[in-house]
């Protein structure tokens, strides 16, 4: 569908409607290799090549965005009393219509995905994917066998039942740190299951969605745009902890 250029170049972070226009009259936006005329010129996205101060503008209908997120932020699009991850987000890779796909908690980190993709959001969630989630948990006391059989055969809490999740540990970890993986995302699932087991969360990460693994290199409150390979990763349906996609140092 035909757009117009200045809102083409605003829907694509590359500037404020405003400053669209400055860059048009000043000459410094093309289509298809011709000089733009007017702010209101029409261009298919995605078909025309536009170049703005002589870079050209990849066309991306949806963004999808991998942050790290850290504690104390909201995973909301906003709030009156506390920051959300939509403030966290630079001003390239900020554009209407994110919104955090799935949440966690207020003190829980690690990965999130931020999409304006209401489809692929739906998909990512519905249990029907089968998506795995995998965190890393600090405990206050070491799971048990009996723990990792509870968990395995699925367990109820407060008139909940939660599905079977696999509960593991690592060698060389701290001794009362563990994996998860869950393919639900219920209120505080996690937290829930191990009270349930007469334990308690002190400290949870998320590391890996699918087989979308958490980049090592994003510092809390970091985020990077996510490629097509990426986000197919996430449905990708071999659990999260087996032995190719067990977590690396790196992922703590």
């Amino acid at each position: 569908m035909p757009e117009r250029l200045d809102k083409f170049l605003t829907s694509q972070n590359v500037c404020s409607r405003k400053e669209a226009g400055k860059l048009v009259r000043a000459g410094l936006v093309q289509i298809n290799g011709v000089q733009a005329q007017s702010p209101a010129q029409k261009l298919e996205p995605g078909r025309d090549r536009v170049t703005a101060e002589g870079q050209e503008i990849l066309y991306r209908q949806y963004l999808y965005i991998m942050m790290h997120k850290p504690a104390g932020v909201l995973s909301a699009t906003e709030d009156r009393q506390a920051p959300t991850v939509l403030d966290l987000l630079p001003p390239a890779l900020s554009r209407r219509g994110l919104f955090p796909a799935g949440r966690l908690d207020k003190d829980t980190t690690g990965l999130l995905i931020i999409t304006d993709d209401g489809d692929f959001a739906h998909r990512m969630l519905s249990p029907k994917s089968h998506v795995y989630k995998l965190y890393r948990a600090l405990l206050e006391r070491p799971v048990s066998p009996e723990d990792i059989n509870a968990f395995a055969g699925g367990i109820s809490q407060g008139g909940t039942a939660f599905a079977p999740a696999k509960l593991y540990t690592l060698p060389g970890e701290e001794a009362n740190a563990a994996y998860v993986e869950i393919r639900e995302g219920k209120f505080h699932q996690v937290k829930r299951m191990f009270q349930a087991v007469g334990n308690q969360v002190l400290e949870l990460k998320r590391l890996k969605i699918g087989r979308l693994r958490l980049d090592p290199s994003l510092e809390p409150g970091q985020c990077k745009l996510l490629e097509a390979a990426e986000t197919a990763a996430i449905f990708q349906r071999d659990m999260a902890g087996s032995a190719e996609n067990s977590p690396s140092p790196g992922d703590v």
